[in-house]
């Protein structure tokens, strides 16, 4: 008699490996500001290590009244997703041990590929670098940040436009094996006014790449069909509204914006 035949085990996507897996809490990061738990997750024989940040771990915001950062994290991820990019870990809206939060996939950065940032000495920032703005060092010295004219880097511009980031700072990007590059912690986005800080200010004023605009253009059809419906789910209606108007005002531009000069363009602290 024959053996019987062995049935391969199933294929879990990450996004289910999240969404339905058993979170066991190993620890606290610290150093941010709201509660962020790093968590091993697994799910019919998967393994994965993950960040954990519940809702009942925020600290409310006065500028962001509505919703909840662990929302507006998700969020960021279903517009990266559409985008094709991939520049934002897997993110999904789950229940916790400290209830409902949203969980992403751990990325661990490396260190080739990492020179995305730097502080010059003089008044131009040199070949391959883009310049942000001058910045204090101590003693009354001045120098130059820059940022790398890195193609990763510009795809990751014009995805803070879309989604309004409020902080993007240097510590949010992850250099990742195969020269991939992530952004993280994406919970004050999505305003329905302009909030935008960032470091990635080198190609304001520059025009748009024809890639990029083949991708609003698609991320403006998606927003009137399956993802407005799904960031409907997680920002209010006004947020959403919101990013229909930054994707078509960049596309009527054909553009990177500039900083507006209401507030402060680059977030504090920096990294």
């Amino acid at each position: 008699m024959s053996a019987p035949e062995r049935i391969p085990p199933r294929s879990v996507t990450t996004a289910e490996l999240l969404a339905e897996g058993e979170l066991t809490v190993r620890g606290r990061i610290r150093e941010a500001s709201n509660a962020v738990l790093l968590c091993d997750v697994t799910y019919e024989g998967q393994k994965a290590s993950c960040v954990y940040k519940p809702v009942a771990g925020e600290r409310p915001l006065w500028d962001f009244p509505d919703g909840n950062l662990a929302r507006r994290e998700v969020a960021a991820h279903e517009v990266s997703e559409a985008t094709g990019w991939g520049l934002v870990p897997t993110t999904v809206l789950r229940d916790g041990p400290y209830g409902e939060g949203m969980c992403q996939l751990w990325i661990d950065a490396v260190s080739e590929g990492s020179d995305l940032l730097a502080l010059v000495d003089g008044e131009e920032p040199g070949e391959g670098w883009k310049a942000v703005g001058f910045a204090e060092v101590g003693e009354g010295r001045t120098a130059l940040l820059v940022h790398a004219d890195d193609e990763r880097l510009r795809r990751l511009a014009v995805l803070d436009v879309v989604i309004n980031n409020g902080d993007r700072k240097g510590g949010h990007l992850l250099p990742a094996p195969g020269g991939r590059l992530f952004g993280i912690d994406h919970g004050v986005t999505f305003n329905a006014e302009n909030k935008l800080r960032t470091l990635l200010w080198g190609w304001a004023g520059e025009k748009l790449t024809p890639e990029a605009v083949e991708v609003l253009e698609r991320l403006r059809g998606a927003l009137d069909g399956t993802l407005g419906v799904r960031l409907g789910e997680l920002i209010t209606a006004a947020e959403l509204d919101a990013t229909r108007a930054r994707v078509a005002g960049l596309l009527t531009s054909g553009r990177h914006p500039e900083p507006s000069g209401e507030w402060p363009a680059i977030p504090w602290p920096p990294v």
